[in-house]
């Protein structure tokens, strides 16, 4: 595609957008943070996922090449992390001993049962797999060979509870977050945790001892394991190299996550760590902050699985698209009613596609009326992705192309064939039409079988009249006998369709 504007995102690092300009062109390198997994993601955590998703989606569409790295913490996530003073015990650990936790004979099979859970929540949201999935107890080595670089290079040392990184060796601590002073650090949270060992409150921990943890490795240092921070600086780099073109993740990581993942990462190599960093903002619902125990917390699983099973039976399509409904650097508030009007927008995307699919099959000779101006609608969805992925413009833009389709009587061969072709790149773009693992489930209910199909319509043909004569006793019995075939009728000011239940 020709004259295309450059790719641009908000920096967080500099704190205004910029435009992302790969060291080796039209190359991205990309991390994301990905999940702990001592239970399972929820809805917040895949709106963050959702927005690498997108990134690398456009990136792939303007013809980049794509590297894209996204781990998996089993070990090392402390329960103090949100303190930056690394301490307290480990989530996994924590996790076990939870009442959900009691079904695992072990902390390897938790994480073994919550990492194959998020892949499933991974699929049923249409993202695409990262190139490498790494997970942190497979590089428990490479983190200890960095931890002893980082003391050889004078920006860690060892106590007898562990090995720490020493911020004051790092002069440009703070300049994601700007919490680079004790002061600051203590105004930043509400509790600081007290190690006697430590020099400075705001180091944090690169290695613990504890040769009692349910999960420990023999190191120089003692038995023990990992902090947190250290394994996505180690996996990044083996798999991205010293310097990213993007860290993405979401907003509670910039401090202290972010931040000493920089530290530590550029204490290593001199070098900048990553040009640019994104954060998603958080995710309320209903205008509540998102709490188990106000009862809005929701995994993916939650909305998705049938109601049998205990879930709301919500198309993973529709949830995909509600939360990239809001831009990304925006806080947004998750509704219900929402989720309901993406609902019916997917379902608009399906019918173009089942339209466009039956003009292909009746092969109606005639010119072409649909081709150009679909291409000006996907030129408009790209290129507001393209600007900070303005995802509401985007998907406002590309919905002008779903009423092209619909909105055009008796499509014949050609113009069926840019209509499907139209909504082949808009699903490569915003995946929110079809999965692309077919394995995950159909993506488009059956067609109805002609003797249906003839029996409907001529059940609508008789409520029309019924409801023109104002007959509505009768108007409702016949939407009642729809029901019962399993069909769902759409009233507008231009007339009543049809569609099947899904």
């Amino acid at each position: 595609m020709s004259s295309l504007p450059p790719f641009q995102l908000f920096n967080t690092l500099s704190g205004k957008v910029e435009s992302l300009a790969p060291l080796e062109p039209n190359h991205l390198r990309m991390y994301n943070c990905g999940p702990t997994v001592y239970s399972y993601a929820h809805i917040g955590n895949f709106r963050t996922f959702l927005t690498s998703d997108l990134i690398v989606r456009v990136a792939q569409a303007i013809a980049w090449k794509t590297s894209y790295v996204s781990n998996i913490t089993d070990v090392g996530h402390l329960t103090e992390d949100d303190f930056a003073d690394a301490s307290g015990e480990d989530k996994m650990a924590r996790a076990l001993r939870s009442k959900e936790g009691e079904r695992f004979a072990n902390v390897w099979d938790l994480a073994r049962y919550y990492t194959e859970s998020l892949l499933t929540d991974w699929s049923l949201l249409n993202l695409r797999p990262p190139d490498v999935r790494p997970r942190a107890t497979e590089h428990v080595t490479q983190q200890i060979e960095a931890i002893e670089q980082l003391i050889a290079r004078g920006h860690a040392y060892e106590t007898d509870s562990g090995v720490y990184f020493s911020v004051s060796s790092f002069p440009d601590y703070g300049k994601l977050s700007g919490n680079n002073s004790a002061d600051q650090l203590e105004n930043a949270v509400r509790d600081v945790v007290v190690d006697g060992n430590k020099r400075d409150p705001r180091d944090f921990a690169l290695w613990k001892k504890d040769d009692k943890h349910l999960m420990q490795w023999f190191s120089p240092f003692g038995r023990g394991f990992p902090g947190w921070h250290i394994e996505c600086s180690v996996m990044s780099m083996q798999y991205l190299g010293p310097h990213l073109d993007l860290h993405a993740g979401g907003e509670d990581l910039i401090f202290p996550h972010h931040e000493c993942e920089i530290a530590q990462s550029e204490g290593l190599t001199d070098q900048p760590f990553a040009s640019i960093w994104t954060h998603t903002r958080f995710l309320h619902v209903e205008g509540e902050k998102m709490s188990k125990s106000k009862g809005n917390f929701y995994t993916v699983r939650d909305l998705t699985a049938p109601e049998s099973e205990g879930g709301k039976g919500i198309d993973p399509l529709a949830l995909r698209l509600a939360l990239i409904s809001g831009q990304y650097r925006k806080p947004f508030n998750f509704t219900f009613k929402n989720l309901n009007d993406c609902l019916r927008i997917v379902d608009r995307y399906r019918d173009a596609l089942a339209l466009a699919d039956r003009a292909i099959a009746d092969g109606k000779a005639g010119e072409d009326l649909l081709g150009h101006p679909l291409d000006v609608v996907f030129k408009e969805t790209l290129f507001a992705l393209l600007d900070d992925l303005n995802t509401p413009e985007a998907l406002a833009a590309s919905l002008e192309g779903v009423k092209l389709i619909n909105g055009t009587k008796a499509l014949n061969a050609a113009s069926g064939r840019s209509a499907r072709a139209w909504i082949e790149r808009v699903n490569d773009l915003l995946g929110i039409v079809w999965h692309e693992d077919a394995t995950v489930m159909p993506a488009v209910a059956e067609p109805a079988t002609d003797s249906l199909a003839d029996r409907v319509e001529s059940l609508l043909k008789e409520r029309t009249a019924a409801r023109r004569n104002r007959d509505f006793a009768r108007a409702d019995a016949i939407r009642a006998e729809l029901d019962e075939l399993n069909i769902d009728v759409m009233d507008s000011p231009e007339g009543s369709t049809w569609r099947r239940k899904r």
